[in-house]
């Protein structure tokens, strides 16, 4: 078994009340050992439970493995190591795991994302439920699951939170509501704590400052990832971009960048009735830049090109950069005729971009995260100057805040979707920064 870095006394007192109490929430910001902590607690539950079949859900199948099973290391398959295998159950992905004892437990594995995945985990009864992520869930989602272990023979459910507007649906009709019922009832068994990255010891000084270094700390993603705060995003969504910083206007690096750049991206938003955009990045000396863009607007053109006629505007970017070639042209999932065209006329690396539950946020994080590290900028090309002119009335949905939750406006929105997808993408191609040791 993998070992456990030290807990600070905070995450240790919350580990001791898991075991008195039947509903545990650690809330806070990332990196703060939240998804461990509930994870020592429910696999030492799951290893002395009475009952058989238990849940490890998230926002999908593939979250709950990497948060739950998988946890880099240091999740239910290293608690269980040499005595688990992964298996199906009721055609459902499932982790089997023998006891100390010599009893064999069943850890169905779910996704709860969307209005709908609660069909997955009915018709059985849980004897504990572990979900990471829990508010990025589904509401009907998260009602199952509370009705799924009403029956077990000692109930325990443990939810991780990552922290969502106040007015967020979770907050006011789960969280609030078993807080008040704690407040009534003394031995209710809920044991809610608040984590940041500072309770994480396995972070040293160094880490710390360098993980820091990487926000605006006037920035909602700072208050929400760093400091654990519930707060609302309003006004501008890159309210961090500032045209005199991240605009070249510098000839000469300019031609720097198109003679000697070699990592070249194209990234595209696709529409036939509305706007169409494609978007030629370099990522040079570490720093990635649009480079030139098409953007076409077929209302104000009055005219709406067909995916062949696209397929040359892309061709025409592709030829701006030779002998080079580029590293992947990013088309999102929903236009699936331009991928076809594109595959007929062999025109690639495609790399499709699939719009799941949560990407929006997280490309919207990732994009502001390098405008504010001053790490991406745009060159001051009449081509580029649609997408300039996007990033002041991109704004947050008011209406969306007043749902608790995160969502900017429908407009105005083309150009910043090309750009999110291309971040969101090359963050994941270029993955840096690994978890340290147990957490």
């Amino acid at each position: 078994m993998s070992k456990y870095a030290p807990f600070c006394e905070k995450q240790a007192e919350y580990i001791k009340r898991c075991y008195q109490n039947w509903l545990n929430v650690a809330e806070g910001g990332k990196r703060a050992g939240k998804n461990v902590i509930n994870l020592i607690a429910w696999a030492d539950t799951v290893e002395n439970h009475p009952d058989r079949l238990h849940l490890a859900g998230g926002v999908s199948v593939a979250s709950a493995k990497l948060n739950i099973i998988d946890s880099n290391g240091y999740g239910l398959k290293n608690w269980f190591k040499g005595r688990c295998r992964s298996g199906k159950y009721e055609e459902r992905e499932a982790l089997y795991v023998y006891t100390l004892s010599g009893q064999e437990k069943i850890v169905l594995i779910s996704g709860g994302g969307k209005e709908g995945d609660e069909k997955y985990i009915k018709g059985n009864s849980y004897g504990t439920a572990y979900i990471t992520e829990a508010n990025e869930c589904a509401k009907s989602f998260i009602k199952e699951v509370f009705d799924r272990t009403i029956s077990s023979a000692d109930r325990w459910i443990g939810l991780d939170l990552n922290p969502k507007p106040s007015l967020h649906w979770f907050y006011k009709e789960v969280l609030d509501v078993h807080q008040q019922n704690a407040l009534k009832y003394p031995d209710y068994g809920l044991n809610y704590e608040h984590f940041t990255l500072y309770d994480n010891l396995s972070l040293d000084t160094e880490t710390l400052r360098k993980i820091i270094r990487t926000y605006d700390k006037n920035s909602i993603w700072f208050k929400r990832d760093i400091e654990g705060l519930r707060i609302s995003a309003e006004g501008a969504v890159y309210d961090m971009f500032n045209q005199e910083e991240h605009v070249i206007t510098d000839e000469n690096l300019k031609k720097e960048i198109w003679e000697k750049g070699r990592l070249w991206y194209i990234s595209n938003d696709y529409g036939t009735g509305t706007v169409f955009v494609l978007g030629l990045f370099c990522i040079y000396k570490g720093k990635k830049y649009l480079v030139k863009s098409f953007y076409w607007d077929a209302k104000a053109e009055m005219k709406q090109k067909t995916d062949n006629e696209y397929s040359k505007d892309l061709k025409d970017l592709l030829e701006s950069i030779k002998p080079r070639r580029v590293q992947a042209i990013i088309i999102p999932d929903d236009a699936l005729s331009f991928i076809a065209e594109c595959r007929k006329q062999r025109i690639g690396p495609i790399r499709v971009y699939k719009r799941d539950p949560g990407t929006v946020i997280k490309g919207i994080r990732t994009q502001a995260n390098t405008l504010s590290k001053r790490e991406y900028f745009i060159l001051d090309d009449p081509s580029n100057w649609p997408i300039i002119e996007e990033y002041s009335s991109y704004v947050w949905d008011p209406k969306a805040q007043e749902r608790g939750e995160d969502a900017p406006l429908k407009q105005n929105d083309h150009g910043k979707d090309m750009e999110r997808y291309f971040h969101d993408s090359v963050s994941q191609i270029y993955k840096v920064g690994s978890k340290p040791a147990g957490f």
